[in-house]
């Protein structure tokens, strides 16, 4: 009887979680979901000095634009998406474009708690919070020849007009809007296969597009 509850105490104990480790995938990683952001209308979004990124700093969200894509740091996941408001594909920590890790702390409009007492003016630390797999794979992520940083994408101010019950909820229909209205191709490979799923799901809607650089009804900033 006492090694029977010896052996059951040992059962009950809780383990202790160890530091989590960064599984090792690629590219989108969990399509379409809901990660409870709700923005109510196309965000005002400004450029972070000397990166070709945007943010909003107006709203309470770690949300960024880069590559033709949104991009959102939440509850210590990336997610992606290429209308303003989701739906959001998860994004592989391995994945997520330099660029945007990058992006300096004070630029996060929501930090998490372990932000705390890095410098503002400098990346997060993700090589510390992420882990050795991901410093070797991703190593040197943090330097850069800052002159060398290529143009940002042009922003997709068609969104302004798609707000409250007018946001296209549909994917087939974001897919639609944006190929008549957008016109860049993005570099990153992590923003292409974002683009090509949405193309295999929603049939051949890219054919006859014209300039792949150029948004004709954008404003130039």
């Amino acid at each position: 009887m006492r090694y029977l509850l010896i052996v059951l105490s040992m059962l009950l104990v809780p383990l202790t979680p160890a530091r989590a480790e960064v599984s090792v995938g690629v590219g989108i990683s969990v399509p379409g979901v809901s990660i409870g952001i709700n923005l109510p209308a196309y965000p005002r979004l400004v450029r972070v000095p000397g990166y070709p990124v945007y943010y909003d700093p107006r709203v309470n969200v770690n949300l960024f634009f880069y590559d033709g894509l949104y991009w959102v740091f939440h509850g210590d996941n990336w997610y992606a998406s290429s209308w303003y408001n989701g739906p959001w594909d998860m994004v592989d920590p391995y994945d997520v474009p330099l660029y945007v890790l990058r992006v300096p702390v004070r630029y996060y409009r929501q930090p998490p708690p372990y932000f705390h007492g890095w410098r503002a003016d400098a990346p997060p630390r993700w090589s510390e919070h992420w882990g050795r797999d991901w410093d070797e794979r991703r190593g040197g992520w943090d330097k850069w020849n800052r002159r060398a940083a290529p143009r940002p994408a042009p922003l997709p101010t068609y969104q302004r007009n798609y707000s409250g019950d007018r946001y296209p909820r549909e994917p087939e229909r974001q897919q639609e809007i944006r190929t008549e209205r957008y016109r860049y191709q993005p570099r990153e490979p992590v923003t292409q296969q974002h683009y090509q799923r949405q193309r295999n799901q929603n049939g051949p809607q890219d054919r006859g597009r014209g300039n792949p650089h150029e948004d004709r009804g954008q404003d130039r900033r």
